[in-house]
């Protein structure tokens, strides 16, 4: 093992965004700072919520805070059956993961949604801050052509706000984002959490919004029982079923970031204790 801790923040949409900072911030008042992770690894929700937290502007508290209360003049929009049945005749129609990534890379350039710069001045506006964290951030996303992974952080030389736009790229709600002269799409289609590009670090924790894999996407818990097979110590947080139910069936509606973000925050003190043993290592 390399050594290190390590904070994975997985993709679940807007109530995924809320509670993961309601996670990180009972657990900071329970005096378990993650925001100390010598590697933070962002997917999708989770790429919004760790380059705040990286970004050295806001306190757990203060990152909480920013969920709560109206989300006036923010967008809704909807993950609907229909386009995720669209994702299931994609892996059905795939022979690998690759394959799989591809079909849905397709389909979202495809999409009608709205204007890429549209969507980027949203993101802008999410961020305290446009530049790369001096603590190690890594931002997933997938290239829509080819189906691979493009894990982007401060030596890839693109700018913070294309990377977290491409990793929040869901497809066939929002746009393909081009960075480098390629498009890319929403690092969750590969996986949840990217876990796995946590691998050498002795300590990691996982939040996961989203718990499920299906298929040809790994589920966190197979990510994190490959770590430990490698080594690591690992905790993984899913939602409890009190936050499954604050999220309402709509991950990307605004208003229900609020009470997901209190959920979680009501959650972390059922973690605390076992995530202070093991961020402090002292976990048997």
């Amino acid at each position: 093992m390399g050594g290190g801790t390590a904070l994975v923040l997985g993709g679940g949409g807007l109530t995924g965004v809320g509670w993961e900072c309601g996670i990180l911030y009972g657990l900071a008042r329970a005096g378990v700072d993650l925001s100390t992770a010598d590697l933070v690894v962002g997917t999708s929700a989770g790429s919004v919520v760790g380059a705040q937290l990286t970004s050295g502007l806001l306190t757990a508290q203060e990152l909480y805070e920013r969920q709560l209360g109206d989300p006036a003049g923010e967008a809704k929009a909807k993950l609907g059956a229909g386009l995720i049945a669209r994702y299931a005749v994609a892996m059905a129609r795939s022979r690998t993961a690759t394959a799989y990534r591809q079909r849905v890379g397709a389909m979202a350039l495809a999409a009608d949604t709205a204007a890429e710069a549209d969507r980027r001045e949203i993101l802008a506006a999410r961020l305290v801050s446009h530049e790369w964290p001096e603590r190690r951030l890594v931002v997933t996303a997938v290239d829509a052509l080819s189906g691979e992974l493009k894990a982007f952080d401060r030596g890839s030389g693109s700018a913070l706000l294309d990377a977290v736009s491409a990793s929040c790229a869901v497809p066939g709600v929002w746009p393909p984002v081009t960075v480098g002269g390629r498009r890319f799409i929403d690092g969750g289609i590969r996986s949840a959490t990217n876990a796995d590009l946590a691998a050498g670090y002795e300590r990691v924790v996982i939040l996961a919004p989203v718990s499920l894999g299906s298929g040809l996407v790994p589920s966190p818990s197979a990510q994190a029982a490959r770590l430990r097979e490698a080594g690591a110590q690992v905790q993984l947080i899913a939602p409890s079923p009190a936050a499954r139910k604050a999220f309402g069936r709509n991950v990307l509606d605004p208003a229900r970031r609020d009470p997901a973000a209190r959920a979680g925050l009501a959650q972390a003190a059922e973690h605390a204790r076992e995530t202070a043993a093991l961020w402090s290592g002292r976990a048997g």
